[in-house]
């Protein structure tokens, strides 16, 4: 039986970034002492953050060489450049899955199978968050284990794990911040997520409407960026998907836009009829969202708090169906709330719902837009109005479809 390697925090930075390059830049790979370099210290998809120097990792790569984990070779074209390649996944016979899980455990720490599935999208198609469990139970399974599953902490909602391959900097601190499952609102099943937000939102419809539909005369920042949006369209269709009580289409509509808006909840669209009898509003999923009947595309979508009950591993999906029917040139602008944690709603407006509100970081949703293939992508972030009762940052992110 083959011992595990022992790997240090530099030794664990430098095998999972050449892991993940192998996988995501086959043509740049093997890595350069540079290129592995940037690859360690880059800002994203990595916990922590390092900075380390030529130094540090051209010794930290010799001592994985002599150790059987790393080769240094020879360009095989060009200049006679030495290049770094990792022989980690030959060392532990690795399947593509288990190496998937591996890289990001090695760059990001003790995380939750939600987030493991998340962050693993560009080195394997795991089909769900269960197929992620499945194959974390197999690899605890081996004869020298390669992950085991963490106690559940306070404020956690779901249960970490993590690699066996050395220390991790956030297995047990107890100063720790809790890591976010994103995914943990799938735990019933979509069908049954859909089905609670739907009827939530049935529930509260009236009361959310009046106290909701005239916002926008307290905020300056989304009024012009909704007037934005009316020049762009120029006349031409664009639709707001998760409508609710219908102002926000209207606003648009009396911009000058040909504005259409689509809600999931039957009592919301009601809502929006009543209150603004001139506008379309109609009962539909963002997730069908077809072209608009009058034109080859809309000039803009428009998801305005609307994908805020979607796991992280949802998003990728949702953003395609929205960019889909965009016209080319046409403009996808999603309203969100930011941060790092997900909210449980039992009672909301003297109502009793079962809501789960997700917070995302700008950086993950700015990155999913910009994969959906869109260009010219701007994001803002605005801190909480305490005077309206907020406790969140608001995430706007705008992108181009190409023409």
């Amino acid at each position: 039986m083959t011992e595990l390697p022992v790997l240090g925090p530099e030794d664990q930075r430098i095998l999972g970034s050449l892991l993940e390059k192998q996988t995501t830049v086959p043509a740049s790979y093997p890595l350069t002492a540079n290129a592995l370099r940037t690859a360690c210290n880059q800002t994203s998809s990595r916990d922590p953050v390092v900075d380390y120097d030529q130094e540090t990792v051209e010794q930290t790569a010799r001592s994985l060489k002599e150790r059987g984990l790393l080769r240094i070779v020879w360009a095989d074209t060009g200049r006679r450049t030495l290049k770094y390649h990792q022989a980690l996944d030959e060392t532990l016979g690795l399947e593509p899955d288990e190496r998937a899980l591996l890289t990001v455990l090695l760059l990001r720490g003790a995380q939750a199978p939600g987030e493991l599935r998340t962050r693993t999208e560009r080195l394997h198609d795991f089909a769900d968050r269960g197929d992620v469990e499945a194959c974390l139970r197999r690899m605890a399974e081996r004869p020298e284990p390669l992950v085991r599953e963490l106690e559940r902490r306070p404020g956690q909602q779901d249960r970490r794990w993590v690699h066996l391959l050395g220390p991790v900097a956030d297995e047990a601190g107890p100063s720790a911040e809790p890591a976010v499952d994103r995914d943990a609102v799938l735990a019933g099943g979509a069908e049954a997520r859909d089905a609670a937000v739907r009827s939530s939102y049935d529930d509260v419809a009236a009361d959310y409407a009046d106290h909701l539909a005239d916002e926008l005369l307290a905020l300056p920042f989304e009024r012009w960026l909704l007037d934005r949006v009316v020049a762009h369209a120029a006349g031409a269709a664009v639709v707001e998907v998760g409508s609710g009580p219908g102002h926000v289409t209207a606003y648009l509509a009396e911009g000058g836009a040909d504005a259409l808006g689509l809600d999931v909840s039957p009592a919301m669209v009601a809502e929006a009829r009543r209150r603004f009898p001139d506008g379309t509003y109609e009962v539909g999923d963002l997730r069908g969202l077809s072209r608009p009947l009058t034109s080859h595309g809309w000039a803009a979508v428009l998801a305005w708090y609307s994908l805020i009950h979607l796991a992280a591993s949802e998003l990728p999906a949702a953003i395609a169906a929205l960019v889909r029917p965009l016209a080319p040139g046409g403009w996808l602008v999603l309203g969100l709330h930011a941060g790092a944690e997900v909210r449980h709603l039992d009672e909301w407006f003297d109502q009793q719902v079962d809501l789960d509100v997700v917070l995302h970081e700008p950086a993950a949703v700015v990155g999913v837009v910009e994969s959906a293939g869109l260009v010219d992508v701007e994001w803002y972030l605005r801190g909480p109005i305490a005077g309206r009762g907020e406790t969140t940052q608001r995430l706007y992110v705008v992108g181009r479809k190409p023409a």
